[in-house]
């Protein structure tokens, strides 16, 4: 994967640092997209080993115009842009009774919007290199549910028919369109989880353990890579079996 380029959003930590790390590995340049510096510039020093070019953008990816700045500042940066990972999301819990409508909106901008944002602005570059592979975060709540999490499930639910339409619309180009459905995974929210949660959790997962950051970013390595270039418009489960 030698002079090619990765997108990165939500790099700062967790799943998003993962991937960047192990898309580097794969001998990828990487644009990393976070809000907070420090994070970004710690994942950067993370990379730094592997010998790739290595750049940071310090943008909200759920506006439309600092997106299509920082898509600029990235086409001046790297030769190409060969894969966009849209990573970026949070979550504002709460039972749909109690849910404030800033919590809703704030989700639905921050999750799905990016993808939006993200993806329009990137495949217009994709379209003239006719090539490029387009790799959503969505969830496994996405498809299945869950009480509390209407918002976050909503958003993941529609980067899974984003991911679908786009796939569609851009196969002609050259260019496949994939998301990733994670299931439970260890990041810094569940390392607080008492042990009994922990255990609860485990216990709705066929395989019987949470999986990892390094799950996530192996699914990603392979639909970045060659070897899934037949592969597009799918939703890969990486949840250890939940939602079978």
């Amino acid at each position: 994967m030698e002079n090619k380029t990765a997108i990165i959003t939500g790099a700062g930590r967790g799943i998003g640092r993962q991937i960047a790390i192990r898309l580097a590995e794969d001998g990828f340049n990487c644009a990393l997209n976070d809000l907070n510096e420090t994070d970004l510039a710690e994942t950067k020093a993370m990379i730094d080993k592997y010998g790739v070019k290595c750049v940071t953008y310090k943008a909200d990816v759920s506006s439309y115009e600092e997106v299509e700045n920082m898509i600029k500042s990235i086409s001046d940066d790297f030769a190409t842009v060969d894969v966009l990972v849209n990573n970026a999301g949070i979550t504002r819990d709460s039972l749909l009774m109690r849910m404030k409508e800033e919590d809703w909106d704030k989700v639905i901008n921050i999750n799905l919007k990016s993808v939006y944002n993200m993806t329009k602005s990137v495949s217009k570059i994709m379209m003239k290199q006719r090539q490029g592979r387009i790799i959503s975060i969505a969830s496994v709540v996405g498809v299945i549910g869950n009480a509390g999490q209407c918002n976050y499930s909503a958003s993941k639910a529609g980067i899974i028919g984003f991911t679908k339409s786009i796939a569609r619309e851009l196969g002609s180009r050259g260019i496949t369109a994939n998301a990733i459905a994670p299931g439970y995974i260890q990041t810094e929210m569940t390392e607080h989880l008492p042990e009994d949660a922990k255990q609860k959790l485990s216990s709705q997962i066929p395989l019987g353990f949470l999986g990892t950051p390094e799950h996530i970013a192996s699914c990603v390595s392979f639909l970045a890579g060659k070897d899934s270039s037949y592969i597009t418009g799918q939703v890969i489960h990486v949840d250890g079996g939940m939602a079978m």
